[in-house]
């Protein structure tokens, strides 16, 4: 199993639930506020290089919700400059592992990819969108199913997704 540097902001409760699902996975959580960390240009681009500018953003952030960042519109050089700024703008969690000697990482948290990354041995998905806020109506954080649907396993989805993997 892995050893999980978990880069959240706490209180999240869609954060309090990745994490639960990689405990029980088996995996070492080790989290982090993302809020309090000192990231750099550098730094911060191991884990998005590879992405869309668009996908380096928490699309539920109240400013990118309002529309007042947009960042499908937003160049290289402004997009990291708001992130680098406002790190609760940045798409979440971001994960690392040491593979070897290899560092890898994972931006957001989709279930097949990181299942297809470090395995959730088949463990329950959550139930609904695991990226979102996780608290229903009732303000309660929901749980996890008792099983989840098996990905094709040819590996196309993460290789759709460049949010896995060294980097």
């Amino acid at each position: 199993m892995a050893t999980v540097t978990f880069y959240e902001k706490p209180g999240c409760s869609g954060n309090l639930r990745q994490k639960l699902l990689l405990a029980a996975s088996g995996h070492t959580v080790q989290a982090r506020d993302l809020n309090a960390e000192a990231w750099s240009a550098d730094r911060l681009l191991a884990f998005l290089g590879n992405l869309e500018i668009g996908e380096w953003f928490n699309r539920s952030a109240p400013l990118v919700k309002s529309g007042e960042i947009v960042p499908d519109n937003l160049g290289f050089e402004q997009a990291l400059h708001l992130l680098l700024d406002n790190p609760l703008l940045i798409r979440r969690p971001l994960m690392e592992i040491i593979r070897g000697t290899a560092t890898e990482r994972c931006v957001g948290f989709d279930p097949v990819i990181v299942d297809a990354w470090i395995g959730l041995n088949h463990v329950g998905f959550p139930v609904g969108d695991v990226q979102s806020c996780a608290r229903g109506s009732n303000g309660r954080i929901s749980g996890l199913s008792p099983a989840h649907a098996a990905s094709d396993g040819d590996g196309a989805e993460e290789a759709n997704h460049g949010r896995c993997g060294a980097h």
